[in-house]
């Protein structure tokens, strides 16, 4: 038997997370230590699966199979393909830093306090969320997938409600208050969600048989598995549903900016650079896969519904007073031209959103970890709060500044090359919906310059005066973010390489061929 890749690079996680929550309280120190080597070696075996994966090979890669609950049809199987790929990177990348990040996040609070913050299970937890969400990127088996899908909504309503934001100016009573709010609407809405989803599982065994996807595929290809149209159309919904609430797609959307706000910066980066890719992950992978003719019949609905979020989102970004709800409805609009790229049915399209998550995980997270650093030195999370911050602390605003111009997809940043080959990918098949979609990138731009004018440039403000700027770890953070932006920016090739292939599967289950241009002749 072959080495059980893609099952340690999920366990590995999860096992130290059992691991940092059993460290003595005494030894918090020894507890971020163990979490970041075991992040570390997580992204290590990443980088293997990586490695090891063909691009010209196989759909499926590295897979196990092994049977679990056989009176039900349910396998323990995992597999990958290109877009599963660079999400698994992705994660493993993003984890480091976001452990080293919130390195004090969850230290003991300020003498006085009664409420002590267990180091340990903080770190645990973030561990046990990267071990949910790997799995969900591998799993070929829908019962599998469903589980670990639900599961990670528990170790993320403890980040969010016994974890919160500090900077918090009504009182800590009331930071309670809203913090409890947060994660009790994130649970709430997720939940419904995923027993939508779940009646469709159910649905889908009752009509196949089992849960394997690659089962399923096969006996659609050989004719031995039909789907009234119907029948079809129903489980598409339940399964979409619960998919567009993690995504977030409006207007499913509205727990994410309570979340964002409530949480510390590393949590508030891994919902939505990490836990929400899943959510259009599943899309390509399980809606598409599974239910072709219903994804073609909701076409248009979905992508009226991505519009709505690249503009709305936008638009509110806009008006926002709070750096954080600012970066998450910046999010919400991103999320729509990720959703439109994937339900534009062009192959630009597809693979524009592949690379949007990924580069949009990135820059989030630059963006997002920065405006942590700078909130913990303010104590405070209203851009009015801010003024004149770039003379005082150089590093941290231009480290803030290329976060921000990559939100707005500058020309030369990673975001810009997924964001274009998405509103190619749409204006091919839907023009006037990729027309409109244009509108999002002057809203991004308005945004970002705005925020940024009003926090970095202008006069000193007093409270700013005496501002710090980035400490070492807090470099060793950012740093390596913004290479990965530059870098992707100017030669996305290595990604594109790998999803590209992967997106010519998705193609051709939903049986769609890129059209071509058509150009008049010169006469």
């Amino acid at each position: 038997m072959s080495f059980p890749l893609l099952t340690a690079t999920a366990a590995l996680p999860a096992v130290g997370a059992v691991a940092t929550a059993a460290v003595p309280a005494a030894r918090r120190t020894a507890a971020k230590w163990l979490a970041l080597l075991v992040s570390l070696g997580t992204l290590a075996l990443a980088i293997t699966v990586l490695v090891r994966f063909d691009p010209g090979g196989a759909r499926y890669q590295l897979t196990e199979s092994h049977s679990w609950i056989s009176d039900f049809g349910v396998r323990y199987e995992l597999g990958v393909d290109g877009i599963g790929v660079a999400l698994i990177a992705l994660t493993a990348v993003l984890i480091p830093f976001i452990v080293l990040a919130g390195w004090h996040d969850a230290d003991p609070l300020e003498t006085g306090s009664r409420r002590w913050r267990p180091t340990q299970g903080f770190f645990a937890l973030i561990l046990a969320v990267e071990a949910m969400v790997l799995i969900s990127f591998e799993a070929t088996d829908v019962f599998v997938f469903y589980i670990f899908f639900e599961a990670m909504l528990i170790p993320m309503y403890f980040l969010i409600g016994g974890f919160g934001d500090r900077a918090h100016a009504q009182g800590e009573q009331a930071a309670t208050t809203q913090r409890s709010y947060a994660a009790v609407k994130f649970l709430l809405y997720n939940l419904v969600g995923g027993l939508i989803m779940l009646a469709a599982v159910i649905g889908l065994y009752v009509v196949a048989g089992n849960f394997s996807l690659q089962q399923i595929a096969e006996a659609r290809a050989n004719g031995s598995l039909h789907m009234a149209t119907s029948t079809e159309r129903w489980l598409f919904l339940g399964f979409f549903f619960a998919f567009a609430v993690k995504a977030p797609l409006w207007p499913l959307h509205t727990w994410l900016p309570n979340a964002m706000q409530e949480s510390t910066a590393p949590v508030a980066v891994l919902i939505t650079a990490v836990v929400d890719k899943v959510g259009t992950f599943a899309m390509l992978r399980f809606c598409l896969g599974l239910f072709p003719e219903a994804s073609r019949w909701a076409t248009p609905v979905i992508l009226v519904l991505a519009l709505i979020s690249i503009v709305y989102g936008a638009l509110l970004a806009v008006g926002q007073r709070d750096i954080k709800r600012l970066v998450a409805y910046a999010s919400i609009s991103h999320f729509g031209f990720i959703i439109m790229g994937i339900f534009a049915m062009t192959s630009q399209g597809q693979s524009g959103a592949t690379l949007y998550m990924v580069n949009h995980g990135i820059s989030t997270a630059a963006l997002m970890l920065v405006a942590g650093f700078l909130i913990s030195r303010r104590g405070s999370r209203l851009i009015a709060d801010y003024g004149g911050v770039q003379k005082v602390a150089p590093v941290l605003a231009g480290t803030f500044l290329i976060g921000g111009l990559a939100t707005l997809s500058l020309p030369g940043l990673a975001p810009f090359v997924s964001e274009f080959l998405v509103l190619v990918g749409t204006f091919t098949r839907y023009p006037v919906i990729g027309i409109i979609a244009t509108f999002g990138i002057v809203l991004a731009a308005l945004y970002t310059l705005v925020l940024y004018q009003r926090t970095m440039t202008g006069p000193v403000k007093p409270e700013v005066s005496a501002m710090p700027d980035l400490k070492v770890r807090e470099l060793l953070v950012v740093g390596p973010l913004i290479v990965l932006l530059i870098f992707l920016g100017v030669y996305p090739k290595p990604v594109t390489d790998i999803v590209n292939p992967a997106v010519r599967h998705t193609m051709s289950d939903v049986q769609k061929k890129d059209l071509k241009p058509e150009v008049e002749a010169v006469k």
